[in-house]
């Protein structure tokens, strides 16, 4: 902001047709609208089906929170009036995005070759659960598939048992939605200099083997050596104090130092188990266990004051009632109070990059199913005669129906 202008932000001009529903879609097409894209939701007469989930009505927490910002127009595509809205819609458009099962578009004739002939600079988006091809391509498919089929799950394996776990958040979708935001960013910029639009095909599958792949299958990357002594199985570094629980780090040399310090185990410096980062690393198990007793006499702030002046890593860890009230989420300025039209007042987490120039924000609140109907429709050329119409065959729905 420039005195009382209000700066536009990085995507501003940018057209994205947003046919997705649930998690994955909606917040990719989310973190466009808050960079200043105009996102266009087409969505169903009864509307995406996150807005029912958790027993919401027209509203759901989770529904806001992936949809703020974007315009809703309610088109029925199973009929020739709704489909050729769209089909208008995205002539103009500069993105779709798209998260349905592999072949439905093309059965509605909205596939990408037809779409190109349309818009031949269009950057087309295909997110799907394990991609196009394959013996699994028309299984249904949700985050707890992925993590399964991923290697997640055997992450985050009990230590003891070795049962598999999933970690308690849908980690795929919310990943596959910043790699398909980032990478319709790259195709727009790949334009800029051909003129070309292209097809992007991304997987929730391809997205979390990429995103393990930098330390978890470090033990897979060297051919040939596959059959390498696995690292030791090692507790997390979460340690349990007299009244909390706080998390502690020692990569480096000065940082395991610090820490043998601060707890008064300095002849731990030299032993020869923990001396260097490969030694810590080899007993780790052994070596969090050793700390974790010591902190567990004390209490948490008075380790953490100890820990920050000595230059060790920690934190505390905060139950998620805690994080609206840390001093670093409120230096921040993280959490946005906002009205929902429906709900009230929403907690919302502000773009997490921060732009000097063009700056992203919160566009506004989710919208209601068709809220923006008429007017998107007039844009592209519509009559109100012929949008009353298109309601009046079902074709079309205005939250005002």
């Amino acid at each position: 902001m420039v005195g009382d202008l209000v700066m536009p932000g990085p995507l501003d001009g940018i057209r994205v047709i947003d046919l997705t529903t649930v998690i994955s879609g909606p917040v990719c097409t989310m973190i466009l609208a808050d960079q200043g894209a105009d996102v266009i939701k087409i969505e169903p007469p009864g509307g995406d089906i996150a807005r029912r989930m958790a027993g919401g009505g027209e509203f759901t927490a989770m529904f806001v929170s992936s949809n703020r910002g974007k315009r809703s127009v309610a088109l029925d595509l199973k009929q020739p009036a709704g489909l050729e809205a769209l089909r208008r819609l995205v002539a103009g458009a500069d993105v779709l995005v798209q998260n349905f099962r592999p072949g439905l578009m093309e059965r509605l004739g909205l596939g990408e070759p037809a779409m190109r002939v349309l818009n031949p600079g269009l950057v087309y988006v295909s997110i799907s659960g394990v991609g196009d091809t394959g013996p699994y391509v028309r299984k249904r498919v949700y985050d707890p598939i992925i993590q399964s089929l991923s290697g997640f799950a055997d992450v985050q394996a009990d230590q003891e048992t070795g049962r598999p776990m999933m970690i308690r958040t849908i980690v795929a979708d919310k990943t596959t939605a910043v790699y398909a935001a980032q990478a319709v960013c790259a195709a727009l910029v790949a334009r800029g200099r051909t003129g070309q639009g292209q097809h992007i095909r991304l997987s929730m599958l391809d997205t979390m083997v990429a995103f393990l792949w930098p330390e978890a299958m470090t033990q897979y990357t060297v051919v040939g050596r596959e059959n390498a002594p696995q690292p030791a199985p090692r507790p997390d570094l979460i340690f349990q104090t007299l009244d909390g629980y706080i998390t502690v780090g020692s990569l480096s040399d000065s940082e395991w130092q610090g820490l043998c310090g601060v707890i008064g185990r300095t002849e731990w410096i030299d032993d020869p188990r923990f001396n260097t980062p490969s030694g810590r690393s080899l007993n780790a198990a052994e070596r969090i266990r050793l700390v974790g007793e010591i902190l567990a006499a004390g209490h948490s702030q008075d380790w953490l004051d100890r820990l920050d002046a000595s230059d060790v890593p920690c934190a505390p860890v905060l139950r998620r009632a805690e994080v609206m009230d840390n001093v670093q989420v409120i230096a921040n300025e993280l959490i946005e109070l906002r009205e929902q039209p429906g709900l009230g007042t929403v907690r919302q987490p502000r773009p997490a990059a921060r732009f000097d120039v063009t700056p992203a924000g919160i566009g506004g609140p989710a919208p209601r199913i068709g809220q923006h109907t008429d007017a998107v429709l007039a844009e592209i050329g519509y009559s109100q005669a012929d949008i009353e119409a298109m309601k009046t065959l079902g074709a079309a729905r205005s939250c005002r129906d």
